[in-house]
């Protein structure tokens, strides 16, 4: 179990503030929709992700994804699923990535709260702020456990046979430039997104463009009526 174990204390103080911790937005209708705050937008098909624990979390790929990260108290259903990112026509051939989506049923959201891991300090927690993860990479993935770990073992060994390089000038910015010209619809020349499969594993980690670049994004899990989960959603543009 790579989960962790929360106290009582951090579970009552979560319960009283739970309401407080919800989106004003349903992201599910926003996929839905053709324009939002007077852009143009779009759905983007970025293939798909295997989640084989169940485990998962989101991060930054290039300086957060460590084997120490830990997932969301919120596990999810094990299986293959697309993963969809909404786009956002700023202007002229300039597009701005706005959410990310893993569906599991198709149920209708009606909820949205956000992912916590256990270790968040909620007495500090205050409406309308978040907690999020920390992009310094421009970069965002979501991933399961158990492809993390893969990763993490790709990178090591990567840098092992590498040494002195850097593995996104040395190796990803090659791949996200290939990316570009085979699937130039709403991407800058240099790519803005990849679905990399990790060698020798049938686990793929998706590396998605954020919003407008660094700073600390939400995320969200999405509930029907019966309090059963339908999706997670990352937020890299504020639609509320």
């Amino acid at each position: 179990m790579e989960r962790i174990q929360v106290s009582k204390e951090w579970m009552q103080k979560y319960e009283e503030i739970k309401n407080l911790m919800t989106s004003s937005v349903n992201y599910a209708q926003c996929f839905g929709m053709k324009e939002i705050q007077g852009k143009e937008i779009f759905v983007l098909d970025m293939g798909e992700v295997t989640f084989p624990s169940g485990e998962i979390l989101v991060r930054d790929p290039l300086v957060w994804l460590n084997r120490n990260e830990k997932p969301y108290l919120q596990s999810v259903p094990i299986g293959k699923f697309k993963v969809n990112t909404l786009v956002a026509k700023i202007e002229e051939d300039h597009y701005r990535y706005v959410l990310s989506r893993v569906k599991f049923t198709e149920e209708i959201p009606v909820i949205y709260y956000e992912a916590l891991k256990g270790d968040e300090n909620l007495d500090s927690f205050e409406e309308d702020s978040i907690f999020g993860f920390p992009v310094d990479a421009g970069l965002a993935t979501i991933v399961d456990v158990e492809t993390k770990n893969a990763y993490c073992d790709f990178v090591d060994n990567w840098y092992k046979k590498n040494s002195g390089k850097n593995i996104y000038d040395d190796f990803f910015a090659a791949i996200f430039e290939k990316n570009a010209m085979e699937n130039p619809l709403y991407q800058r020349e240099g790519g803005d997104w990849i679905n990399f499969r990790i060698p020798n594993t049938d686990l793929s980690i998706p590396m998605i463009q954020s919003g407008f670049g660094d700073g600390v994004y939400p995320v969200y899990f999405g509930y029907d009526k019966d309090n059963n989960l339908c999706d997670v959603v990352i937020e890299y543009i504020y639609l509320g």
